[in-house]
């Protein structure tokens, strides 16, 4: 299996980070605000039932995603190995298990932290997911892809072994030799334990994704002591299935560039991309839909936010306290992906693009996708507060699958510029040199 294949996996496993743990901690953080977490025996029900609900959306769509990015890949290449079905499944469900358990106790322990202390979690908790869920997801996604890989490296070996004449072991396609006497050790000792090595690596990864997904029904049943939570059991798939496939498009994007020499590098922005849009827009949602719980009831907009589609202008240069929180957000980009480029070329300096050409159009995009994203946030909660829909639940897995699908793409763009206008460059220095004396 070639790397990229893992690579297709990066923006939707990053993106369901976005619509797990921060829409997990956008929910905590506005029970918290609205007082639903001050009764200790309130507290256990809302943590528990909230806790359990991201484990089954993260089983579900940590096997679904994998399918998706096979899937549309299949669609373009035309083929579609089984073993790596199994593989990519195997790593996405566990790396999603596991990240969601790891930052959805860390969440908690946040938000009840931050509200002891007089903190808005909102301030805290979606930050801090947005900042260590994509170094959470990618580790586990690193280890257990490359365990996984390693057992089935090691299944291809054992089932290929043969003795030959002058006693040494050769690896054959064909399968084990039959026995020679004399030949080498025992056939019948070394065959059983070759047979039981390759049996438990060929059934490890469908054993992993089985075992994990037979655990949904705990969790369930966990969940619907909840009646909030029920509801998002039974409607909210909607928003974070069709997210997932959004961030596919962004998978499938990275997993078609990353071989061209052009775009060289593209795979160590990418996370980067994503992640800042996605966190950013996970944030001001999270602060818009505070807002609205506290100011309003579901189904009413406030006067002054009566319009679906507002001026632009209106979202980033009004007085009004969304507007502020959104021109705070926007003026955090620049400055932080300058230290992302920074520390990157620190790191794999030799392995990226250099040029100062590739770093201001790198800059322009990740400025337009923030500012899509953040306008579409302001629209995305108006409009589903509207309709009685908890922002919540419904607009933080679109606005994170968005900023996947527009990160990959921008990026995808910058890379293609860049190494165009060095072309060009190249060619008008090469090109007198080439001419008469």
């Amino acid at each position: 299996m070639e790397v990229k294949d893992l690579l297709t996996l990066v923006p939707p496993l990053v993106g369901l980070k976005g619509n797990l743990e921060m829409t997990l901690a956008s929910r905590l953080s506005t029970a918290a605000n609205t007082g639903q977490m001050d009764d200790p025996r309130e507290q256990h029900g809302v943590i528990s039932s909230n806790l359990a609900l991201i484990q089954v959306q993260a089983t579900v769509v940590g096997f679904l995603a994998p399918l998706a990015a096979l899937l549309l890949g299949a669609l373009s290449t035309g083929e579609l190995d089984f073993e790596k079905v199994k593989l990519l499944c195997a790593s996405s469900v566990i790396t999603a298990f596991l990240a969601a358990f790891a930052l959805g106790m860390l969440m908690v322990c946040i938000v009840i932290g931050a509200r002891k202390l007089g903190v808005n979690p909102d301030n805290i908790a979606t930050p801090i997911a947005a900042s260590l869920g994509d170094l959470i997801t990618l580790s586990i996604l690193a280890f257990f892809s490359s365990f996984f890989y390693k057992h089935k490296a090691e299944q291809q070996s054992t089932s290929g072994l043969e003795c030959s004449d002058t006693g040494t072991v050769s690896v054959s396609a064909l399968g084990p030799a039959p026995y020679h006497p004399g030949s080498c050790l025992p056939p019948p000792i070394f065959n059983s334990m070759g047979d039981s090595q390759s049996s438990y690596s060929r059934y490890l990864t469908p054993l992993v994704c089985i075992g994990l997904m037979a655990l949904t029904p705990v969790w369930v049943l966990i969940a619907r002591k909840n009646p909030p939570i029920v509801k998002i059991l039974k409607f909210g798939w909607f928003p974070i299935i069709l997210a997932m496939v959004i961030s596919s498009f962004g998978g499938l994007i990275l997993n078609k560039t990353i071989s061209k020499e052009q775009y060289k590098g593209m795979a160590i922005f990418t996370p980067i991309i994503c992640g800042v849009g996605g966190n950013l827009v996970a944030i001001q949602t999270s602060r818009i839909s505070t807002y609205l719980h506290m100011w309003s009831t579901p189904g009413v907009l406030p006067l002054w936010m009566k319009k679906f589609w507002p001026n632009p202008c209106s979202t980033f240069c009004t007085s009004e306290i969304n507007s502020m929180s959104a021109r705070v957000l926007l003026f955090l980009v620049i400055p932080g992906h300058l230290i992302f480029l920074y520390v990157i070329y620190l790191v794999e300096g030799h392995l990226v693009p250099n040029s100062k050409t590739f770093v201001v159009f790198y800059l322009l995009a990740g400025l337009i996708q923030v500012t899509i994203l953040l306008y579409l946030a302001e629209v995305m909660v108006r409009l589903t507060w509207h309709q009685a829909l908890d922002p919540d639940n419904h607009c933080i897995p679109y606005l994170t699958g968005l900023g996947d699908l527009l990160g990959t793409g921008l990026l995808a763009l910058c890379f293609l510029i860049s190494w165009l206008l060095s072309e060009a460059e190249l060619d008008g220095i090469l090109e007198p040199a080439s001419g008469p004396p």
